[in-house]
């Protein structure tokens, strides 16, 4: 299915909310995302969602928006799903609990 910018734009907002909704809810920690493989495959399947999305984005809408790191985002995506076993889980803890809050903020009026 084709979406448009804005679709995905919600799309990306919605699934970062809920993810970290989940964090809350569940209590989870850095350490629990560092040791625990159930933990590891349930949040990075939605950063897997967040980058295809960016990905996706048309380049007028990430250059409308350079303040956010489009790229990187995407990379992310792509480091995931291609390279899983050598994921660095303090990276993605950083993300998670640091950049995706402040990452939500900046998306939300888009």
């Amino acid at each position: 299915m084709k979406y448009s910018d804005q679709q995905r734009i919600e799309k990306i907002r919605e699934t970062t909310k809920k993810l970290l909704n989940y964090v809350q809810r569940e209590q989870i920690t850095p350490e629990k995302i560092c040791n625990e493989e159930t933990i590891q495959w349930t949040v990075t399947t939605p950063l897997y969602n967040i980058g295809e999305h960016v990905y996706n984005l048309s380049d007028e809408s990430k250059k409308a928006n350079p303040e956010i790191p489009w790229i990187k985002i995407a990379g992310l995506r792509h480091r995931l799903v291609h390279h899983y076993k050598d994921t660095n889980w303090i990276v993605i803890c950083a993300i998670i609990f640091d950049v995706l809050p402040e990452f939500l903020e900046k998306i939300r009026d888009l």
